[in-house]
């Protein structure tokens, strides 16, 4: 405060009128006496903000000490933490290994744990001179010079005033809140220690990151041997025949503090990712993806950059879903189909199965008319050819962004390098080697007649797996036969009434239970047919182990969907002649409106009881864990009675690991999303909708997850989302061909078509509406004679198909309408089929896989690093020349 005061009176002093007065010499004397306290001032002022500043990073430095983030000595900087029992009994293995890490360069140290005496911890820490030695061995690119962009002043001049008139995004996070992340700004090269110099090393300790740092000593960790052997070596192994029972990175310390983020700033990236991104306060945020990719890794970055992605996208089709529904429902009452039915008080409807069921009147099925009107409406055409195209555009902008995040995170080059051999490749095969072509050293190679073996059996495995889900889904339809003689008969009315509905109300519970059951089964079957194959890279194994999780589920959640769609009462037969199953049970039919309700409510069950369920285990499953494990340690009263304070390995040691496969189950919960979303989409418009929904809190679920109740996993690196972007694009293809025999055949859009074109009362008119469906429901039933049923009824019942009545010369044969209905039908199919695809084709022809900006970043870069590098190095030699006192010139020598 002082010091404003001072400055004040310097103005004060210069304006007045005694200033103007004075002498030239003692002005001048005065102006420099003036300007001698001005340069004490402000020297005190930038002393006090340095001490302030000193303080902050000392309190820092401390509090991460405290925190459990280094060596007892304060310095030391824990990179990863190993756990072991004291009393396991494998301690020779457990010290060769040590003895091993330590002559690689690693330094140790071992801490008992403060809750259970039988665990022990073991701290390792990576110094900078193993550091920069394992960065050049895998590398690892790193900063070395700011980035420099090419960019027209009238161009970016226009951008910047529109901005200023443009409200802010509230989506987007303040900057303020972020930190400034240099290394996602900067030119980066593979780091090599004879150029050090090249480099941006402020701080050596700051110089790797945390993440980065965690994959160097996880990589030697991998390659440590703990035996003699070939095979003998890695974590992994130590881990599986229980040398070590947990090897992971220690988080950045806490996820909350006593102290708001907004006026005392974050404690470490976890607290900051966990105020501005797990929160959920922060749902309608953009996600921080470059503080992302700094904690957990570019693997977890590209997961979470694709699940927003997908997010984003869903809103168009959401919306526009949104509106087929509502366009359904305000034109419900208005609808000529809806109308007949509901006003049909005098036709009798066939009886719907053999012993209990009782002559019904057309009308009774109103409301189901009106509900099937909702989905099944004159938008439904569109939506499905909307959806098609959304799928294209979706996997095409995606690669768009891909390209730009692996830019932005130095992926371009990464994916050249050479990948490691799974140890259990290694040890089945050690004895058979061939020189690999790229790095032309011998390895162990797998014989092909041993490879098509295994793989034969895996595929035999899979289609085994894949009949006993059919015959899951054949069970489930014995069930819906029974069922449904017994709720016609059910003593209750509003049962006995609606005992369709009841019907497959219980079938789709009954299928849920069995769907949940058999995915228990299948990730085990799938990971010993996997590991039966002996796949010879990581990749190469999560890439096999996915595509079998992905066929079991999908078959699973779907195989029950394709029979109503494409199945349910299209082999049912006539009145007096219905087919049965085993000469015993009555095939079912559809209901009187058509058997897009039973689609509509197989698809809205199983998708809100699965998304409900996969939300519960993904959050509520590790939150009771966690809470247990709490309880426990409170129950030993050691925490309680000395108020001792846990360490933060031994924090993240009570947390639960990340899921055995990594992003799989993530991925997969994604990916069977995006079918239910796009395969089925013309009979459930409002899967986008509810898929938006799920996706908007499964953002949050997963990051609260991934922040608050897991271990940190190992900062992976990755440079796509791997073999599922394959999967999409064959979903997308498959969505397609499904919606085209789903209008075509499920729903009664080509029925109405041609009774309007051909049969209806606007026959060669110019106009089509709801008008010139007058009549239709009629012409869609056919007559039957109730006396030939033989069960005491007389006259007629009608039915729905298009067939001769009883008294023509040919009884119940199908009528010329069925053939020109069918005929619709198949030109539908292959006329919806070929528009559709021309349209992807067309789309993904004009969208170019990368932004022509990034192209032009890219190149410049390039041409930017050669000379950067040029001058870096003249630089060094004109430095070390100087120091040796010769002459130098400025040109390379």
């Amino acid at each position: 405060m002082g010091r404003i005061w001072v400055l004040w009176s310097y103005f004060i002093l210069f304006h007045s009128n005694d200033f103007e007065i004075l002498s030239k010499r003692r002005k001048s004397c005065l102006f420099l006496l003036l300007l001698y306290i001005f340069i004490l001032q402000i020297r005190g002022l930038f002393y006090a903000l340095g001490n302030a500043v000193l303080h902050a990073v000392h309190d820092g430095a401390d509090a991460m000490a405290s925190s459990g983030l280094f060596f007892k000595d304060g310095k030391k900087r824990i990179d990863y933490i190993l756990v072991y029992k004291k009393s396991s009994p494998q301690v020779e293995k457990r010290s060769t290994f040590e003895k091993n890490l330590r002559a690689e360069g690693l330094m140790l140290e071992r801490e008992p744990a403060v809750t259970n005496s039988d665990i022990m911890f073991v701290k390792i820490h990576c110094p900078w001179e193993t550091l920069c030695k394992y960065a050049e061995r895998m590398n690892i690119r790193m900063p070395f010079r700011k980035k420099c962009y090419y960019t027209d002043w009238r161009s970016k001049t226009m951008g910047r005033l529109l901005k200023s008139w443009l409200p802010r995004n509230p989506m987007k996070l303040d900057k303020e809140a972020l930190p400034d992340l240099e290394e996602t700004d900067c030119y980066t090269a593979p780091f090599s220690r004879a150029r050090i110099h090249h480099f941006t090393i402020n701080n050596k300790d700051s110089f790797f990151s945390n993440s980065t740092r965690s994959r160097i000593v996880h990589h030697m960790l991998q390659r440590t041997k703990y035996e003699d052997g070939k095979s003998k070596m890695g974590i992994n192994r130590l881990l599986n025949n229980g040398t070590y029972e947990a090897a992971f990175p220690p988080h950045e310390g806490s996820h909350k503090s006593r102290h708001p983020i907004k006026t005392h700033g974050a404690q470490n990236h976890r607290h900051l990712l966990y105020e501005r991104w797990a929160r959920w306060g922060m749902w309608y945020k953009y996600q921080p993806l470059d503080l992302i990719r700094r904690y957990f890794g570019e693997k977890i970055g590209l997961y979470f950059a694709w699940l927003g992605w997908y997010t984003g996208m869903l809103i168009p089709a959401a919306l526009v879903g949104l509106f087929v529904f509502l366009y359904g429902l305000f034109t419900m009452d208005s609808s000529q189909v809806s109308k007949e039915i509901c006003e049909a008080n005098e036709t009798i409807m066939c009886p719907m199965c053999e012993r209990n069921c009782t002559l019904q009147k057309l009308n009774e099925s109103c409301i189901y008319a009106k509900v099937t009107h909702l989905f099944d409406n004159g938008g439904t055409v569109f939506f499905a050819i909307f959806m098609a195209i959304w799928a294209t555009v979706f996997l095409e902008f995606w690669k768009r962004r891909r390209a730009v995040l692996t830019y932005d995170w130095d992926l371009i080059d990464w994916e050249d390098e050479e990948e490691e051999l799974r140890p259990q490749f290694e040890a089945k095969y050690s004895q058979v080697e061939r020189v690999n072509p790229i790095t032309g050293k011998p390895e162990p190679f797998q014989p092909f007649p041993d490879k098509l073996s295994r793989l034969m059996v895996s595929v035999s495995g899979i289609f085994f797996m894949i009949s006993l889900v059919l015959t899951a889904v054949f069970a489930v339809v014995v069930y819906r036969l029974v069922a449904m003689e017994q709720f016609a008969s059910f003593k209750w009315y509003f049962i006995k009434k609606y005992w369709q509905f009841a019907t497959s109300g219980t079938g789709v519970c009954i299928n849920f239970m069995i769907i949940m059951s058999l995915n228990v089964v299948y990730e085990k079957v799938a990971y010993l047919l996997t590991d039966l194959e002996h796949p010879r890279t990581e990749s190469e194994w999560e890439n096999s182990f996915a595509l079998k999780m992905f066929l079991f589920q999908f078959v699973n959640l779907n195989s029950s969907i394709f029979y109503i769609a494409f199945f349910l009462g299209r082999f049912a037969g006539r009145p007096g002649k219905y087919n049965k199953l085993f000469n015993r049970w009555r095939l079912e039919e559809c209901h009187p409106s058509g058997c897009l309700i039973d689609l509509c409510l197989q698809m809205g069950v199983i998708m809100v009881l699965k998304q409900m369920w996969n939300n519960f285990m993904e959050l509520g499953y590790p939150l009771l864990q966690n809470w247990w494990s709490r309880r426990k340690m409170k129950r030993g009263g050691q925490l309680m009675e000395h108020k001792i304070s846990l360490p933060q390995w031994e924090k993240d040691w009570n947390l639960q690991p990340m899921n055995l496969h990594g992003l799989m189950d993530e991925y997969l919960e994604m990916v069977l999303q995006f079918g239910f979303t796009t395969i089925f989409v013309a009979a459930f418009p409002l899967a986008p909708l509810l898929a938006l929904l799920n996706n908007i809190i499964e953002i949050r679920l997963d990051a609260y997850k991934f922040v608050t109740q897991w271990r940190r996993p190992m900062p992976a690196r990755a440079t796509d989302i791997g073999i599922w972007y394959g999967i999409l694009e064959g979903i997308g293809v498959l969505a397609v061909i499904t919606n085209a025999f789903v209008i075509a055949i499920t729903s009664d859009y080509i029925p109405r078509f041609v009774y309007a074109y051909k049969y209806g009362p606007c026959t060669d008119q110019g106009y089509r509406q709801e008008k010139c469906l007058k009549g239709y429901v009629n012409s869609s039933l056919s007559v039957f004679d109730l006396s030939e049923l033989g069960m005491g009824y007389s006259g007629y019942c009608r039915y729905r198909d298009y067939r001769a009545p009883p008294w023509s010369s040919t009884p119940y044969e199908f009528t010329l309408q069925f053939w020109h209905v069918l005929a619709a039908r198949l030109a539908f199919i292959i006329v919806f089929e070929h528009l559709v695809f021309g349209i992807k084709s067309f789309i993904a022809y004009l969208i170019p896989d990368m932004p022509k900006d990034l192209c032009d970043r890219m190149r410049r870069e390039k041409y930017l690093v050669q000379e950067m590098m040029y001058e870096a190095e003249l630089e060094h030699l004109q430095r070390e020349r100087k120091k040796n006192g010769k002459q130098y010139h400025h040109e390379w020598p």
